[in-house]
């Protein structure tokens, strides 16, 4: 793809999440589309949502767990970048008119201290970087096609990752720990949909620990000259199946001693 169809895109994507009408695949209209130029759309649909006055406040990891990768036939999560109008409350409501076909999933949200960068990044270095971690949900939406309606053939990962990893809104606990109080591996889930249970997760579906996907992260900003920086929010990766949310429902997470936190929507 050339720069001009990198910004063409972008500017499809954000009529597409204005208007509330989703776009056609973008693998399709453009079949030679690879990995970097996914997030080269990407990186320009942020460029426009700033200048819509937004303010990045973090990041998001996806296709953490190998059934969603399976799903699209890779090997490797992508990621996607948290915006402050993104964020609700735990225990809010989401307008009805606010996202195209959301659905839900729970994670274990970082929130860091100092800066981490580089390709060598570690374990260690991404525990020496944060601040503490919490319960989270993260919304998701599509402003692309879930499938081509004449072909039948499903969106693949250059159309999630040029669609922001599929992000929409993200939900934060009111607790916060230290990143070494618990295993993050066993931290997990009970997550019900008005009141009945649909999912349960532990961290370990998140490539066997959530701080793994930090370190994959930061390893790749590097390829593209970025970083995590102090104060941002980092959602881990799902441990759950994304659940649908439709109108009037309510998703309610308890992470047991680690949190709670629910959303609404209208």
């Amino acid at each position: 793809m050339t720069p001009e169809e990198h910004e063409a895109a972008a500017a499809a994507l954000w009529q597409a999440e204005q208007s509330g009408r989703q776009i056609g695949l973008l693998s399709l209209q453009y079949p030679g589309m690879t990995m970097d130029d996914a997030y080269a759309v990407q990186a320009a649909l942020v460029t426009a949502r700033r200048d819509a006055g937004r303010n990045v406040i973090g990041w998001k990891i996806g296709l953490t767990s190998k059934a969603m990768q399976q799903a699209l036939n890779i090997d490797i999560p992508d990621s996607g970048v948290l915006m402050d109008d993104m964020l609700f409350e735990t225990g809010s409501t989401v307008p009805a008119d606010r996202f195209i076909q959301p659905r839900v999933e729970a994670e274990v949200a970082f929130v860091m201290k100092s800066p981490l960068a580089g390709g060598n990044v570690t374990r260690d270095d991404v525990i020496a970087a944060t601040d503490y971690v919490m319960p989270s949900l993260e919304i998701l939406d599509t402003r692309i096609l879930r499938a081509d309606p004449v072909t039948g053939q499903a969106r693949i990962i250059t159309d999630t990752i040029s669609d922001n990893a599929a992000n929409a809104g993200l939900v934060l606990g009111r607790t916060r720990h230290a990143v070494d109080a618990f295993d993050l591996r066993w931290v997990g889930a009970i997550v019900s949909r008005d009141g009945e249970v649909e999912e349960t997760g532990l961290g370990a579906g998140v490539q066997n620990d959530p701080v793994e996907g930090i370190v994959w992260l930061a390893r790749r900003m590097d390829q593209y000259g970025q970083r995590i920086e102090a104060g941002q929010v980092i959602l881990s990766g799902s441990f759950i199946r994304p659940l649908e949310a439709p109108s009037g429902c309510l998703i309610e997470a308890d992470f047991d001693t680690f949190g709670q936190v629910s959303v609404g929507f209208a």
